[in-house]
């Protein structure tokens, strides 16, 4: 994982349960990952750091504010921690509103370890992923951003697959400018290689906002 330690993926446990709280402390702790306990539904939505990297294990049933619906508050907010639900009284009713507001697992108390750890480090990884592409497409739009209209012009004929030849001729250039243009833009972008140059291209244009029509 290419994080920070002030990165490292952290487990939110809100379960208002003090015998449960403790026993997951225990056991995401002997796994190497850090854990923050909650109470208090409402503390937590208060109270934890939006941009932590790692999950959430939200228990179902709690006083005050229920699991499901601070499941659905984050997910209105755009929260991308993926979070894992806990019950000791499932029903089939529950778990499909779990995974249709956005869950990542939902799992019935009590809880065998092995199952909980695998899907705990699994949703980790997925976020980890998640954060680091995220952070690769935003380098990538701001270096987009650098580019001048022309060499963004040049960009989206390069990745049609026209030659320097057939650019020069779309676009009133020169061969040779066309070329300076080319190496500017595999300059500026980063890319050392033509496929990453269109990989680039095609997720900033996915993205929204940053590509050629932009």
């Amino acid at each position: 994982m290419s994080i920070s330690t002030q990165q490292s993926p952290l487990v939110h446990i809100v379960d208002d349960d003090d015998a449960v709280r403790h026993g997951l402390e225990l056991l995401i702790g002997s796994i190497g990952l850090r854990v923050r306990a909650w109470a208090d539904p409402q503390a937590f939505l208060d109270g934890f750091d939006r941009g932590d990297i790692g999950a959430v294990l939200l228990d179902v049933r709690m006083p005050g504010i229920g699991g499901l619906t601070v499941l659905e508050r984050l997910v209105a907010e755009g929260v991308d921690l993926p979070v894992i639900m806990l019950t000791g009284h499932g029903t089939v009713e529950m778990c499909r509103r779990a995974f249709k507001s956005g869950a990542a697992e939902f799992l019935e108390k009590p809880v065998d370890d092995e199952a909980l750890v695998e899907a705990l480090q699994q949703a980790v990884r997925q976020h980890v992923r998640s954060r680091e592409r995220r952070a690769a497409d935003g380098a990538a739009a701001a270096r987009y951003a650098q580019l001048s209209p022309r060499e963004r012009e040049v960009l989206a004929l390069i990745v049609e697959g026209l030659t320097n030849k057939e650019i020069g001729r779309a676009l009133a250039l020169s061969p040779r400018t066309v070329e300076a243009h080319r190496a500017h833009l595999f300059d500026k972008l980063g890319a050392p290689s033509l496929a990453q140059l269109i990989r680039q291209y095609a997720a900033l244009a996915e993205g929204g906002g940053t590509g050629p029509t932009a």
